[in-house]
């Protein structure tokens, strides 16, 4: 059995307090002993207990995700980089549902937080929202995912830009009649939906190509919902020549809608999307994408640096990159 931690303050000839405290890599220990306290650890095979650790130290040992949805692919994708980020140090991961309009907590996020973890990565959550907004307030560590902030450490593309990239390929291309199929229609929307939009109309309007209010479309980020959009797109009187869509998954469902009809996407109607979603190459939609897993790796490491470094940190930006993947579901009018 390995050393008790009173037995590796006996052997080394110093309290248990000092024991804890040098090998927390906390202050207040000189070098001298905090060495002598780690080599007298190691040779007795003495290994702290996680709880015990945790309870010293006031920390839970677990971060959250807030998130609005879990098993939607963007979500998930931030969600597995997080964890990625976990697997090198000795932290556990909490998901806790925040601003899906479909299920609506009736328990504060505070409320739900205390106690539970230390810090949080947000995803999708601008730091205006109600409840992120408190928690920056109370000075519980976040980090944000998906938009950019000046209050705490956030990574996000710039979505503005990456709507007037998919836009401008399509304008490029010849078409005029660019329909738009975005997310919600409610208030509480996503800033990517809010940035992705204007991207989309500045683009048009650099063109001096005027938006059509019959050519948008919601879609609510998901297959179904796109495919009711598209459906909604092709019943009205001013038709697409080319759709952006504001996700991969929403340009799935407008492809399938599409061949419903008998029309084939790149041919009959363009379609470009956003986020570079694994099934993007094998549907050959032409997207725009951008590093999700990777994003939710940076910000769990930016999460960890506030933790560890509290007295010197200082919120950052980080603006990922993204690439804009042309492939057959975008090509000239029919007929050029």
């Amino acid at each position: 059995m390995s050393a008790t931690i009173r037995e590796v303050a006996a052997a080394a000839g110093v309290s248990t307090a000092t024991v804890s405290r040098a090998l927390r890599g906390l202050p207040y220990v000189d070098e001298v002993t905090r060495k002598r306290v780690v080599e007298t650890a190691q040779r007795l095979d003495y290994v702290a207990s996680p709880s015990a650790s945790r309870l010293a130290s006031g920390r839970t040992g677990t971060i959250a995700v807030l998130t609005p949805y879990v098993a939607r692919w963007f979500f998930a994708t931030v969600i597995s980089g997080v964890a990625m980020a976990l697997t090198e140090g000795p932290l556990d991961l909490l998901l806790v549902e925040v601003g899906n309009p479909d299920r609506p907590s009736t328990v504060p996020l505070e409320q739900r937080l205390r106690s539970r973890a230390d810090g949080a990565v947000v995803v999708a959550l601008p730091d205006t929202y109600p409840e992120i907004s408190q928690l920056i307030e109370h000075d519980f560590p976040l980090t944000l995912v998906g938009s950019l902030s000046d209050r705490v450490s956030s990574v996000a593309i710039n979505d503005a830009e990456t709507g007037r990239l998919a836009t401008q390929h399509l304008i490029n291309l010849g078409h005029r009649e660019i329909g738009l199929i975005s997310g919600a229609t409610s208030d509480e929307s996503f800033t990517a939906q809010d940035d992705r939009t204007n991207g989309y109309h500045d683009a048009l309007t650099r063109s001096g190509i005027p938006a059509h209010p019959a050519l948008t479309a919601y879609g609510a980020f998901t297959r179904e919902g796109g495919e009711r959009a598209m459906v909604e797109l092709l019943s009205r009187e001013v038709q697409p020549t080319a759709v952006f869509c504001l996700s991969d998954e929403m340009a799935f469902g407008a492809m399938i809608a599409m061949r419903r009809q008998g029309l084939t996407p790149g041919i009959d109607i363009a379609l470009v999307g956003v986020d570079g979603h694994p099934q993007s190459e094998l549907a050959n939609l032409t997207t725009v994408a951008q590093p999700v897993a990777e994003m939710g790796r940076l910000a769990a490491v930016a999460l960890q640096d506030r933790l560890n470094n509290a007295e010197k940190y200082e919120p950052r930006q980080t603006a990922m990159s993204v690439e804009l993947v042309v492939r057959s579901s975008s090509a000239p009018p029919k007929g050029n």
